[in-house]
């Protein structure tokens, strides 16, 4: 493939997983292929390539959790796992013919703006090239943590993230440590505990666990989906309807989710009959403050006698043993993390210096704002796809991705239409009044009750939306160019009529 070195594209895309192949798609599908999607890996799929654990799966509907524009008949369950998905993301970079545009082992290095050029340098490990707009889409799910823990660097077993499973690492027969109780925990914990030799789960914080609805979707029903769109139509939209009557419960009325608290509970009670490992395992806060997990064989797996619940951090490892924050210690011989992700200080942030000479992470060292979840002020012609506030907890994010890329499509025809050489930069007014909105808003959710959750940053809730999909999709319709400044060259006059050329449209 060819390289990199001072190619000029009208926009550059961060990222191939949903966000970064949706831009792709919406891009083609607006007539712009003056493009590049830029990919460190070497294959499209983002987080649900790196996610290869046992047992990954969704627990989002699949017939949600995929594009509207590119609807699958054969998803093989509700609720379907990681080779599906990945798959499924493979045939829709087939589909839309987006190979071409796709450039492999390209991670991004850095990101300066050029306020004399009015476009972005764009560094990557394969070059540099610039480019008129950039649109990130690296996801919030991209980048795994792993606390830093005394004494780790000195355990002479086996250590990875769960994001970054090691496969040639054999558990049969091994004592393994399992450290926090996410969603990828409670999925790993019961797909290998009948390999390992002993299991010990280090939970800080117990989750709240609702029924796995799942089932394998009938050869019958997958024919009608694939004959009768309309019928795949109705079950997306049954699902996306039920989910969108539950966001009042968790943004205005918490005190709603008590019987929702109580079916967790008998959910729990069914699989545990020791009333000791349910006290440890029952949450002290409203259920959906944090995230809700969905599992059926969670719970029936910790109740094996080989499976151990230690209900403390980890704090200390010694040679093979580690210590957790109340003192027990465990020997064991691997330690796999489901410690989460860099979600409110993602690492692209600090390669991503804008128009007033500081990077992103240092304009949000007080917490990520941006406007309509995309803009941020100081940082002209950028996007981010699932930027500050656009997260969810009980739906689907693909729905959030793709309002967010009819934004970025209006973005770029409202660059076409002020016509030459432009760039929008979000007034810091705007930005400002945006988010002093959700945060008005964020007071009265579930979110904001008392928990400690990898939603809040320095006491702020800058990760999730507080409001419905809908209502989302109607805010990031259109551009609203009062909320930019118009920046053209310093050295050329505005121009006092309107091009309608398309700028950018088609190849270079």
């Amino acid at each position: 493939m060819a390289g990199l070195t001072r190619e000029h594209v009208r926009v550059a895309v961060i990222g191939s997983g949903f966000g970064g192949l949706g831009a792709a798609v919406r891009l083609r599908r607006a007539g712009i292929t003056d493009f590049v999607v830029l990919e460190r890996a070497d294959a499209v799929g983002g987080t649900w390539r790196d996610n290869s654990y046992p047992g990954c799966a969704c627990d989002v509907p699949s017939h949600l959790y995929s594009f509207s524009f590119a609807p699958n008949p054969d998803w093989p369950r509700n609720f379907s796992g990681q080779p599906h998905i990945r798959a499924y993301l493979e045939r829709v970079t087939d589909t839309f013919g987006l190979r071409p545009h796709l450039r492999f082992g390209a991670e991004v290095r850095s990101l300066r703006w050029d306020a004399a050029a009015l476009h972005w340098e764009v560094e990557t490990v394969r070059g540099t090239l610039t480019a008129d707009v950039v649109v990130s889409a690296t996801g919030p799910l991209s980048d795994p943590q792993i606390p830093d823990i005394p004494g780790l660097d000195g355990f002479p077993g086996k250590v990875f993230h769960s994001a970054r499973w090691d496969h040639s690492f054999a558990l049969r027969g091994k004592r393994v440590a399992m450290v926090g109780t996410g969603a990828s925990a409670i999925q790993i914990v019961p797909a290998i505990e009948e390999e390992v030799g002993r299991l010990t789960l280090f939970q800080r914080t117990p989750p709240w666990v609702l029924p796995r609805m799942d089932r394998r979707i009938s050869g019958v029903e997958r024919w009608l989906h694939g004959k009768v769109p309309a019928s795949r139509a109705l079950r997306r939209g049954v699902l996306w309807g039920l989910r969108e009557l539950q966001v009042g419960a968790f943004t205005k009325r918490p005190n709603e989710l008590g019987l929702i608290e109580r079916m967790a509970a008998a959910h729990m009670k069914r699989a545990v009959k020791d009333p000791g490992l349910r006290a440890v395992l029952t949450p002290d806060y409203r259920i959906g403050c944090k995230r809700i997990l969905l599992s059926n064989d969670y719970y029936p797996a910790l109740t094996r006698p080989h499976v151990d619940v230690v209900a403390a951090g980890l704090s200390e490892v010694r040679g093979s043993t580690l210590v957790a924050s109340d003192g027990t210690e465990t020997d064991v011989d691997a330690i796999i993390f489901g410690t989460g992700f860099h979600v409110t200080d993602i690492p692209i942030a600090r390669r991503v210096t804008g128009a007033r000479g500081t990077t992103l992470a240092e304009e949000w060292k007080g917490g990520m704002e941006a406007l309509r979840g995309g803009s941020a002020a100081g940082f002209p012609n950028f996007l981010t796809i699932i930027g500050p506030n656009t997260g969810l907890g009980n739906s689907s994010m693909i729905l959030m991705i793709e309002a967010q890329l009819n934004y970025m499509a209006d973005y770029l025809r409202q660059l076409d239409v002020l016509g030459g050489k432009v760039a929008l930069d979000a007034r810091p007014s705007a930005v400002r009044a945006y988010n002093d909105m959700i945060q008005r808003r964020m007071e009265r959710t579930v979110w904001n009750s008392g928990c400690d959750s990898w939603y809040l940053d320095h006491g702020r809730n800058t990760t999730l939306w507080p409001g419905t999909t809908g209502e989302f999709k109607r805010i990031t319709r259109r551009v609203d160019l009062s909320e930019y400044t118009v920046l053209r060259p310093a050295a050329a006059p505005a121009k006092a009529t309107v091009s309608t050329a398309g700028a950018g449209r088609g190849s270079r």
